[in-house]
């Protein structure tokens, strides 16, 4: 039996990610919308990429893989361009250290009867564990910040209401992918199993020695790590288990208030899943170049023009005071950067105020 692992392209342009074994039927069943969620929302939907894979497990752990890329290492994917894979997968702050280092390649993926080198990529994203959460709407809050950030893969452990849960969709905003696609376990060693390495994330040691890391820390060793990686959170009320923290490799520890080293599920996992993303390419805010300041000549003709005005009103009062007021009024106008179009406005607007309103 034949295995595959795709990619849709959705309407609104964002892409999902998947496997089956029955390619034909299951791209039928997106572009009906007869799957529900993420993509039902999304139509229409096309396909833009498979590949082959003799087991169901190679075939898993290829969507694993991919589901995480940035749009960019997706698109190189599509495109077959090796060199722009590789080039997208370098952090950005790596990239340009990077730039004149061959990466060689790493282990082929098979492509039906043939087989294609595959560059060597980053490390997988870390996987989300959250033990015994209560609220299904903390789940949802949880996945939401996990999405925010990057973060597909959401592991639950005996969820105290079950899953799925109804509360947990309201609170995702959005993030239906995350929570489709989460998984649940009835132990927290079942859950990380394929994990190389555990944080556990918590204000207290518990009496367990392991190494204690701060979110920034802890995000660049999963970067570096070159198995799965999995950030553990507790119970909203009482946190993780001494024995949950055994389990783990390493703590990450958010500095906090020790007065009020009170953080609920969803704050948690933003931090540690915003730190990560700093080594993804993720969207950032556009930047504007701000209008470089005016000359000065231009500020002077501004002073001018209040100061004609406010003589006109009769602002400096009582006389003996002109001087020292004019001063402080000069050294509040040169504090601040006025470009061009600043002074402009507030010359119109000094003008306005001195105009005789008009009779209605």
């Amino acid at each position: 039996m034949t295995f595959w692992t795709y990619l849709l392209h959705c309407a609104d342009r964002t892409y999902y990610t998947g496997h089956t074994d029955d390619l034909d039927r299951r791209i039928y069943q997106h572009q009906e919308g007869i799957l529900g969620g993420y993509t039902s929302t999304r139509r229409p939907v096309e396909l833009v990429w498979a590949e082959a894979f003799e087991t169901r497990e190679e075939a898993k752990a290829a969507e694993l893989k991919i589901k995480n890329w940035s749009r960019a290492k997706k698109e190189a994917l599509i495109a077959k361009d090796w060199d722009r894979l590789k080039r997208a997968s370098i952090p950005p702050a790596e990239r340009q250290a990077r730039a004149s280092t061959s990466l060689g390649s790493a282990p082929r993926l098979r492509s039906g009867n043939r087989e294609e080198e595959e560059p060597i990529i980053t490390a997988p994203p870390p996987v989300i564990v959250l033990v015994r959460p209560q609220l299904g709407e903390n789940i949802g809050k949880a996945a939401r910040a996990m999405l925010n950030f990057g973060l597909t893969e959401l592991r639950l452990v005996t969820p105290r209401d079950g899953w799925p849960n109804p509360d947990a969709g309201p609170a995702a905003s959005g993030a239906d992918i995350v929570l489709a696609e989460a998984q649940v376990f009835d132990s927290l060693a079942a859950a990380t199993a394929d994990c190389t390495h555990i944080y556990a994330t918590t204000v207290r040691k518990r009496g367990v020695t392991k190494p204690v890391l701060t979110p920034e820390a802890a995000a660049a060793q999963v970067r570096a790590t070159a198995g799965r990686s999995a950030y553990v959170f507790g119970a909203e009320r009482s946190g993780l288990e001494t024995d949950d923290v055994a389990l783990a490799h390493s703590i990450v520890t958010v500095p906090i208030n020790p007065q009020f080293a009170s953080l609920n599920l969803a704050q948690a996992v933003i931090l540690l899943a915003y730190e990560w993303s700093k080594g993804e390419a993720l969207a950032t805010p556009p930047q504007v170049p701000l209008d470089p300041p005016a000359p000065h000549g231009e500020l002077e003709g501004l002073i001018d023009h209040l100061v004609r005005d406010l003589d006109t009103a009769g602002y400096f009062f009582p006389p003996d005071r002109r001087t020292m007021t004019l001063r402080t009024l000069r050294t509040a106008l040169t504090k601040t950067g006025w470009s061009y179009n600043d002074i402009r406005m507030m010359r119109g607007i000094i003008t306005a105020l001195g105009r005789t309103p008009k009779k209605r």
